[in-house]
Order: structure tokens, then sequence, then C-alpha cells
């Protein structure tokens, strides 16, 4: 029981459920290149949105330095004892991530771990990997996700 719970809390840096836009971290006028389309080929890890409530999300060019702080802290409180960002651990790496999945992907893993590892076959190929230890639900919210995806960008 305590392996899966540990497993669970190892996967798990992230968890709730709200469609992603916050104010001070997007825009409706950003390039191009850093919006991402819920319609792309499923087939491209950069294009799969991934199972959960983020459907689309547009980030700003500019990063926003209070939502890191935040993120960064979330980070350390609810996902350090898991994940290490520069090295393999429990979990995954996270330096580097969003050039590896789509923000929206990444939003749902920490949003809906649950379903992604039991739907999506990226999760689930990552669950396989990092010896079937699952990521736990930390229920976060939409803002708190958002605010550890900004964090992320700056590893």
């Amino acid at each position: 029981m305590f392996l899966l719970g540990a497993s669970l809390f190892m996967i798990s840096c992230g968890g709730s459920s709200e469609k992603a836009t916050d104010d001070s971290s997007s825009t409706e006028e950003a390039p191009q290149s850093m919006v991402t389309d819920t319609n792309a080929n499923a087939d491209d890890p950069m294009a799969d949105k991934g199972i959960g409530p983020i459907k689309s999300i547009t980030l700003d060019p500019e990063i926003n330095q209070e939502m890191v702080a935040k993120g960064k802290k979330l980070y350390g409180q609810l996902c350090s004892a898991c994940h290490k960002p520069d090295q393999k651990f429990i979990g995954p790496a996270q330096r580097g991530v969003l050039d590896r999945r789509s923000p929206e992907w990444v939003m749902n893993m920490m949003m809906n771990p649950t379903e992604m590892i039991a739907k999506d076959p990226i999760a689930k190929k990552l669950l396989v990997e990092y010896n079937m230890a699952p990521m736990a639900d930390q229920n976060l919210t939409k803002e708190q996700a958002r605010s550890i995806l900004e964090y992320f960008r700056t590893l």
C-alpha cells in the first residue's frame, strides 16, 4: 500500500480541472509558434494535448517571474519527492519537458494523472519506463499547475 501511495505521489506533480489561460501569463497576440492547437496530429508528441480539462493554452513569450516563484515553491512542496529538474528520479526530469510535450499535455498530466495514465499512450509508456510508479494526483488547481508550468519554462 505504501508503495502504491509513494508511486502515486511520484508521478503526481499536479492535478485539478479547469481550462488554462491565465491573464497574467498569456496573451491573445502571442506568436503563432507559441500557440498549440487542440486538433493537431496525435502521432506527434508535441501535438498531443493529453486527456483532461486543458484544451488550449497560449504562452506569453515573456516569462512571468511571479508565476515562476509560485511554481518553484509548489514544485518543491509537491513534486520534488519524486522529480528532480535535471535528472531521472522516481519520475522524469522536467528540464526540457516543453521541448518534448505540449504545454496542454504537461498541465493535463499534472491535473489529471489518473486518467492520463489509464488512457494516454505517452503517459502509459512513461509509467512502464518509471517502474510502474504512477504519478500521484495532487489535486492541483489550474492556477497551481500553470505556475508550475511557468517554472518549467525556466529550467
